[in-house]
């Protein structure tokens, strides 16, 4: 996995995340998007706006309003019904944007809840406003973008944003026990 350098997993639940995890909730971390690194719809953000961009995103984490759909919709709405995820926390590392997705019991939710656990790898994709401009035959997404929300999709656009189950449970379970 992306998050488990030389093969050791860190635990990056809270114990309030794993309370919830042990009580049948599900909890997804992974790469959520890239700067400086050209995806598959042929884009490229800078580390700049990323990074300006997580920060300013981080207002919607702590009024617990950063939700998410399953797939993009053509709007630029998160609509409420539609709902399937939250992010509870986003960070940077270098280039790459992390994220700690929260499932809702929500019907959405319930669907993406059978995907992953039937075994299908989900993707996720930001989605945001903005205008781009063509250089060196690259699209490069300007300084007006503006983040909306992560969307969680069946093909990720950065390479490699997928997202994997947390199955961390309380913290009295057996230490030994590896992600």
């Amino acid at each position: 996995y992306a998050l488990c350098e030389g093969g050791v997993c860190q635990d990056l639940l809270t114990e309030a995340e794993k309370r919830f995890v042990s009580q049948g909730g599900m909890m997804l971390t992974g790469l959520c998007q890239r700067a400086d690194t050209l995806n598959g719809n042929g884009r490229k953000y800078s580390k700049d706006i990323l990074d300006r961009e997580v920060k300013r995103y981080q207002t919607l984490i702590d009024q617990n309003r950063a939700t998410g759909e399953l797939d993009h919709p053509d709007s630029s709405v998160v609509s409420l019904e539609k709902v399937s995820h939250m992010v509870v926390s986003l960070w940077m590392e270098g280039n790459d944007v992390y994220g700690k997705i929260k499932v809702l019991d929500t019907p959405a939710g319930l669907t993406l809840r059978a995907l992953v656990d039937g075994g299908v790898q989900v993707g996720i994709s930001s989605r945001g406003l903005g205008s781009v401009r063509e250089q060196n035959g690259q699209t490069i997404v300007e300084d007006d973008f503006q983040l909306i929300c992560f969307d969680m999709v069946s093909e990720a656009s950065t390479p490699g944003a997928y997202m994997m189950r947390e199955h961390k449970g309380s913290v009295n379970e057996n230490k030994d026990d590896k992600v």
